[in-house]
């Protein structure tokens, strides 16, 4: 498949897995220094992510273990086992939790969940798998299932390697090394009303920094 941008779309997904795999051991240094952090988790505990909860994309567990303040179990999948690794390390001994290593382009639930939940993945899935994403994610959910998420839609830049039009950007490891990414700067309004039109009902609001927060159900 050839994405929008004109490049081959596997490539770029397949390129997009490397990153989070070589970035694992620093990814925490790269957090962006703005406020609203502490508003996206505020808004997870008002939330309340009861139950049987699905995380996707958990990366190095940033979320996980505030999930397990609320949830009776987490499954948390994601492509890069170096994530994973740090992310298990994080939890602790947590018999709730389980961590399966998976590409969410490919993968398919074997069950149905309470809650799905992903952080700052949103925005790394490219637009021509966007419905097909929010397909799946109402394939993990039980029929009154809820859905929140959390993301930004900051790019620097530097990261503009194919102008601000493309949703295709180059971000740089420590050392220099150069991947390149999807990154799609959704803005709340249109991605609310995308959302709808694919039958979801979510709410999406803005923080005091460039992170946004969705959260909803079917419609």
């Amino acid at each position: 498949m050839t994405s929008a941008d004109g490049g081959n779309l596997q490539e770029l997904l397949d390129e997009q897995v490397v990153y989070y795999r070589a970035i694992a051991a620093e990814y925490e240094r790269h957090a962006l220094p703005f406020p609203g952090v502490s508003e996206l988790s505020a808004a997870l505990d008002a939330f309340r992510p009861a139950g049987s909860v699905l995380e996707l994309a958990c990366g190095p567990g940033s979320w996980t273990a505030q999930l397990l303040q609320h949830a009776t179990e987490v499954k948390a999948v994601d492509a890069s086992p170096e994530m994973l690794a740090i992310a298990s390390a994080r939890v602790g001994e947590d018999e709730r939790v389980r961590f399966v290593s998976a590409d969410l382009f490919g993968w398919q639930p074997d069950r149905r969940y309470d809650v799905v939940f992903f952080g700052f993945w949103l925005s790394h899935v490219p637009a021509e798998r966007f419905a097909s994403f929010w397909s799946l994610v109402a394939d993990c959910l039980k029929p009154e299932g809820r859905v929140f998420f959390v993301d930004d839609d900051y790019r620097t830049p530097d990261e503009l390697i194919e102008g601000e039009q493309s949703a295709t950007i180059q971000r740089r490891l420590l050392d220099g090394t150069a991947y390149r990414i999807v990154k799609v700067p959704h803005r709340p309004p249109d991605l609310e009303q995308r959302l709808e039109q694919l039958g979801w009902r979510i709410k999406i609001h803005s923080t005091s920094g460039p992170f946004y927060w969705g959260a909803g159900t079917r419609a």
